[in-house]
């Protein structure tokens, strides 16, 4: 099992999920045995870029939703598995998952992705809406 390092993951937490930051993403990363804080940042091309082919990665993302009458912040967490990541490294991110899971708590849904196509902003903000229930509106 690997090591999360927690007081560096909750200062990243806490900067996603405060109104008052402008940070929108915050990505862990695996150093050796050790899950770090990679680093926030503000537009989702951004985090996209960070996930490269031979990564594993945890992420959490602020999407805004709502109608015209009122916005709201909800959370995603991201399990990255790149796609040449091989199968014992693949294993151990599943239970690593659980120590993460720990100090991330509070998202609307859960993303498992090994391809960037699977994290298109669209699809993600369309399973929050759906995950969120009443979706109402005008329409307009």
């Amino acid at each position: 099992m690997s090591f999360v390092d927690g007081e560096a993951v909750k200062e990243g937490y806490e900067k996603v999920r405060r109104d008052d930051k402008k940070e929108t993403w915050m990505l862990l990363k695996y150093e050796e045995k050790q899950i770090v804080l990679c680093g926030t940042g503000i537009g989702y091309d951004e985090f996209l870029e960070q996930l490269g082919d031979d990564d594993r990665a945890y992420g959490y993302i602020r999407v805004e939703t709502g109608d015209e009458m009122s916005k709201r912040a909800k959370f995603v967490f991201v399990t990255w598995i790149g796609p040449n990541v091989g199968a014992l490294n693949r294993a151990k991110v599943s239970t690593d998952k659980g120590s993460v899971k720990r100090i991330i708590s509070d998202f609307a849904i859960e993303v498992l992705a090994d391809e960037k196509a699977e994290l298109k902003l669209d699809s993600i903000r369309s399973k929050v809406i759906a995950a969120g229930g009443a979706n109402y509106g005008t329409g307009k």
